[in-house]
């Protein structure tokens, strides 16, 4: 594979008189974690649909491992796993059937099949579970089930699209520690995510998308960068944040906002400074001026 697993340039697509994605230009390096970020409806799942060759560009080239999504459509699949937003496991049948049943799908042979199925159960911590029905799984467990499906064929690109919606916290980060070892084995991921820490922990560059155009791009550090040095929050009762404002840092600068803080909030009232996290990125990024709203 060449140095870039994802080439894209000028692409548009519209349903009906919608314009869902509108002129995207993105590249994603062979081996790296790539997380795409954007509000419901910013068009992240058609970008899904579109590199898996799911739905076909209007205009602009796309390319996935090195093949046009559009011209080389099988090669293009040969190259990809694709995991979506919800598991796509059989409830009937156990862990270890569904990982036989996708492996004989995938051209295997009976005893190899067998043999990538236990491989897949012990690298995902499901091997006490081998034979117990799906339908009597966790969320978490039937995630990991699902993500091994995806990695039944050796695929040098693994789309996952909110991996980890719905999960609890345990499960989240658990599933996070196989993600950055799919990546250390030299797997590209490209994902989709609402979960702005999943992506700061996650990614080696990020891009957020609003309105079906690339806002910005760049590593999480870059990101965090554009939104300033820190950030003052003004803190209510039991701790709820308030306010968060960008500052510069400077005294001069502290000690406005605190003196206009003070005509609006009781003298009691606690402020906390803190460095910018993605969610402070993506609100000024993706935020919509007051006149919009209105």
């Amino acid at each position: 594979m060449s140095k870039l697993a994802i080439e894209i340039q000028g692409l548009r697509k519209t349903f009906g008189r919608q314009v869902v994605l509108d002129g995207i230009d993105l590249n994603v390096e062979t081996g790296t974690v790539f997380a795409l970020l954007g509000p419901n409806g910013a068009g992240k799942t058609t970008l899904i649909n579109l590199l898996t060759t799911l739905v076909v560009p209007d205009a602009g080239i796309v390319k996935v491992a090195g093949h046009d999504v559009v011209k080389e459509k099988k090669e293009v699949k040969r190259s990809i796993s694709l995991t979506g937003q919800f598991a796509a496991v059989d409830e009937v049948l156990t862990a270890e059937e569904n990982l036989r049943m996708i492996s004989r799908l995938s051209g295997l042979s009976a005893s190899e099949s067998r043999s990538r199925a236990a491989e897949l159960l012990r690298r995902f911590d499901l091997a006490d579970s081998a034979k117990k029905k799906v339908k009597t799984f966790s969320g978490g467990m039937r995630r990991r089930l699902d993500l091994a499906n995806s990695l039944v064929a050796d695929r040098p690109i693994l789309f996952l699209d909110e991996p980890t919606t719905g999960l609890d916290t345990v499960s989240r980060r658990t599933l996070w520690d196989m993600i950055l070892e799919l990546k250390q084995q030299g797997i590209t991921i490209f994902l989709t995510t609402q979960y702005l820490e999943e992506a700061d922990q996650l990614a080696d560059r990020i891009a957020v998308i609003s309105e079906g155009r690339v806002v910005a791009d760049g590593t999480p550090e870059e990101l965090k960068a554009r939104v300033g040095g820190e950030v003052l929050e003004v803190r209510g009762t039991g701790d709820v944040v308030l306010e968060s404002i960008p500052i510069d840092g400077s005294v001069r600068d502290v000690s406005r906002i605190i003196n206009e803080l003070s005509a609006r909030y009781p003298s009691d009232t606690r402020i906390a400074i803190r460095k910018p996290s993605m969610d402070d990125v993506f609100v000024s990024l993706t935020a919509k001026p007051k006149e919009e709203i209105a």
